[in-house]
């Protein structure tokens, strides 16, 4: 088996996008698209070269087969992905809006990824990944794909890889919210690297200033916690060392949908390639910035050389403004 650097697992669904803006309900025509947090994370990562797998179950259907084929096209690896003969693949409808979030209706109750279970893991695919990422998605859509993240988890931490792990909290798919931060928390604290947005900090820590926030979490033994602040940036903290990253500028601001997903792929690729935490977090910044620029959940979602490019530009125009205004 192929080496991977990077291993994640979750749900995914066809996405249907509004062609047009409008209530969903009104619409006639939409554009199918991919969706899905940990499938954002692995196309990102793959994009920038990096061997990376997603583990899943899709439902033999034609959700399943477009799900599977767009994920080889990115170069995902896709060898832990079941083919489910009795539950279908979900989907999504997503709106078009000329500000704030789209709307978005999910049909995905009782899903084939939502019958994902302890039994499906193959041990010997985890084994071969460096570092496994999580989200808090697919402990929230089933008790069964609870167990398997907790089993993920627990394997991946006994054979000494590095896990990181992105709340993404979904309230309407929990029965409380006291449930919701249980569970959540109850797998962060066994995360190296959390990396929740301000607002899920606030809900799962009760603190509002994000050095609580990260404080909460590092005095229960994760190793760096990394807040995103929205236009504001980033705010990172570890035992020895913290700070805050300015965002990247954004003239038009198109879907923030997937925004998260991309910065996590910055992130994690460049604590994998043993950047400075800064840098990691700056090249998160500039992925997430990407992501809001475009429609689709991961449409923005950058090579490595149009990444570098990006970035290069864009500092040495804030170097030049910063000189200008001296």
């Amino acid at each position: 088996m192929q080496p991977l650097d990077v291993v994640t697992f979750g749900e995914a669904m066809a996405m249907f996008i509004a062609n047009e803006p409008g209530r969903l309900h009104e619409i006639s025509q939409f554009t199918r698209e991919l969706a899905g947090a940990e499938t954002n994370v692995a196309i990102g990562l793959a994009r920038l070269g990096l061997r990376t797998g997603w583990a899943s179950k899709v439902g033999n259907d034609a959700f399943g087969k477009f799900i599977i084929e767009r994920l080889q096209r990115e170069q995902v690896d896709i060898n832990h992905v079941l083919i489910d003969n009795h539950y279908p693949t979900g989907f999504q409808l997503k709106s078009v809006v000329t500000e704030g979030d789209p709307e978005v209706q999910y049909f995905r109750k009782g899903s084939a990824a939502s019958h994902l279970s302890p039994a499906d893991f193959q041990e010997e695919y985890f084994q071969s990944a460096k570092h496994l990422h999580m989200t808090g998605i697919p402990l929230a859509i089933s008790k069964d794909a609870r167990r398997f993240a907790h089993h993920a988890l627990t394997y991946m931490k006994k054979n000494d890889r590095k896990v990181s792990f992105d709340p993404n909290l979904r309230p309407t798919l929990w029965s409380s919210q006291d449930q919701m931060v249980k569970e959540i928390n109850e797998v962060a604290f066994q995360a190296d690297y959390v990396l929740p947005g301000i607002a899920e900090g606030e809900i799962l820590t009760g603190y509002k200033d994000p050095r609580d926030i990260a404080s909460f979490y590092l005095d229960m033994g994760v190793e760096l916690v990394v807040i995103k602040l929205g236009p504001g940036g980033a705010f990172y903290k570890t035992a020895s060392e913290e700070g805050t990253v300015p965002g990247f500028r954004v003239e038009k601001v198109v879907d923030t949908v997937g925004a998260g997903d991309g910065f996590a792929v910055g992130v994690i690729s460049g604590l994998l390639e043993g950047l400075p935490i800064h840098d990691a977090v700056l090249r998160g910044n500039a992925i997430g910035s990407l992501a809001v620029q475009s429609p689709g959940d991961n449409d923005g979602y950058p090579t490595r050389a149009a990444l570098e490019k990006y970035m290069e530009n864009y500092l040495q125009g804030v170097k030049v403004y910063e000189s200008n205004n001296c």
